[in-house]
């Protein structure tokens, strides 16, 4: 039987050190094929290139990955171009990270890395998202490792159900520190959003966006909370955004 065969992706770019390390980790689970942004693009979301060309940059083969590729794109985009121009079969999982930073409550509808995720799992394809709350370059992701295995080789085992892309954050800590993993909920929070206004010298306007994390949840069975007392949060999350709950009320209205 062939190999299982592993897509990996990011938003950070291909030479992030949470990117190298995952490959690493993920030697032995099957053949790894990366597509990856040849520059960062944190934030960027599930945006698609339309309006511009599109570039693959065949590179060296590191860490024990089986090809590598850098693309000119989005992280939505690698995952796009891995599937239509490069991968002659589907793969078996696709795995997006690590990033550096975290992805838990309200940052998922921001994040690349799983928006990269969750464009796998639109074709089908199971998919993880992985983050650590570390935004540093030079963050640690050592502590981790053993329960990202322990993630990817159950996702392969027991299959990850129809339609579900899991979101996973690792809070910073060492080893001995972590205390687990949890299934969790996405809790409620927003970003209180400030505009830093600055002036060029010829002065023009321009903006930088800054702003406070708030959490609106007090629950104990959410991301949020499972990082804050050192928990690995696991959140099943999915790309049909119909909100159900509303159907009958919004039936009600009598159009």
């Amino acid at each position: 039987m062939a190999k299982p065969l592993i897509l990996v992706t990011n938003d950070d770019g291909i030479t992030a050190p949470g990117l190298r390390n995952l490959i690493r980790y993920l030697n032995g689970f099957g053949d790894i094929v990366v597509v990856a942004p040849d520059s960062p693009q944190s934030g960027k979301g599930h945006a698609i290139t339309v309006d511009d060309t599109l570039f693959l940059n065949k590179m060296p083969v590191k860490d024990g990955a089986t090809k590598e590729y850098s693309c000119s794109g989005t992280p939505a985009d690698c995952v796009k171009l891995a599937l239509r121009e490069l991968l002659d079969r589907k793969p078996d999982l696709c795995v997006s990270g690590i990033n550096h930073g975290s992805n838990a409550s309200i940052n998922v509808i921001y994040s690349g890395t799983m928006s990269a995720a969750i464009e796998a799992g639109i074709e089908g394809i199971p998919a993880i998202g992985l983050s650590l709350c570390d935004y540093a370059w030079e963050a640690d992701f050592g502590p981790a490792e053993t329960a990202i295995k322990q993630i990817v080789g159950k996702s392969l085992e027991k299959g990850i159900p129809e339609g579900v892309i899991l979101n996973v954050n690792i809070p910073k800590a060492s080893e001995d520190g972590l205390k687990g993993i949890k299934v969790c909920r996405q809790a409620r929070a927003n970003w209180r959003e400030k505009f830093d206004k600055r002036q060029s010298p010829s002065g023009k306007d321009y903006y930088w966006l800054t702003g406070e994390f708030e959490l609106l949840d007090n629950g104990e069975d959410t991301d949020e909370w499972a990082l804050a007392q050192n928990y690995i949060s696991v959140v099943p999350t999915q790309f049909d955004l119909t909100a159900y709950h509303a159907i009958q009320q919004l039936n009600s209205w009598d159009f």
